[in-house]
């Protein structure tokens, strides 16, 4: 399985990323620059990444320009070919400001840039990326300002409805209460997919917690079980 992972300007998780996948997780890695178009080395059973950062400044609204790269041009035909895709904090604001996630991602509830180690949990049995990591609390980072994930109540049942929902905050003991939410997001939605579940969106940043050395691997097992389940 090969990952592509897009560098924007302003992107600052990039090679996090890049380490990560290839260091911790021993997986080829190919860089991919936001102006380029070419996705040909890669089939639908690998993945593209869009990592986290300020693309472009986070000029008009997170993700706004970056949605109309010439590379964003190609992980959307990529992504409704049935590839798969990855958006992380800012990553996941791209992905529905591009339209292929619903929702938005809004300013935090307390207006605070929030940094610190979170809790989260999934419940969905489906997707790929959580299928080996249901029912356990992770503890994984956030960083951002704009993580407040909403969208409409007829939007948020049917992500529940069809198992869209990846993750969702909860405290370290798996309870998914208001307290453990750090940024307001509806329904304490930490992470969702679309509805072919080939395309993933989450604001924490698993990415940050695959290194022994950081005394956290539990990023580890999200990007893992993705891998285990690549058909």
């Amino acid at each position: 399985m090969k990952f592509g992972v897009v560098t924007f300007p302003g992107s600052n998780c990039d090679h996090d990323m890049i380490d990560s996948l290839r260091n911790d997780l021993g997986q080829e890695v190919i860089e991919l620059w936001h102006k380029d178009k070419d996705l040909s080395k890669f089939s639908k059973e690998d993945c593209i990444v869009l990592p986290g950062g300020f693309s472009y400044g986070d000029y008009l609204r997170c993700g706004a320009i970056a949605r109309f790269s010439p590379m964003m041009q190609s992980v959307i035909e990529f992504a409704n070919k049935g590839g798969r895709v990855i958006g992380i904090c800012n990553g996941f604001q791209i992905l529905c400001e591009a339209g292929l996630l619903p929702g938005v991602l809004l300013q935090n509830g307390d207006q605070q840039f929030v940094c610190k180690n979170i809790f989260l949990k999934s419940e969905n049995t489906v997707a790929a990326m959580t299928k080996d990591v249901t029912g356990r609390p992770l503890m994984i980072p956030v960083a951002h300002g704009e993580g407040r994930y909403y969208a409409d109540d007829a939007t948020l049942e049917g992500l529940f409805a069809n198992n869209q929902v990846l993750f969702r905050y909860c405290d370290e003991f798996g309870n998914i209460v208001d307290a453990a939410n750090p940024n307001g997001a509806m329904r304490n939605i930490a992470g969702i997919c679309n509805s072919t579940r080939n395309v993933f969106g989450m604001m924490p940043h698993p990415e940050r917690a695959t290194s022994s050395v950081l005394g956290n691997t539990d990023g580890q097992l999200i990007f893992q079980s993705l891998i285990n389940n690549n058909n």
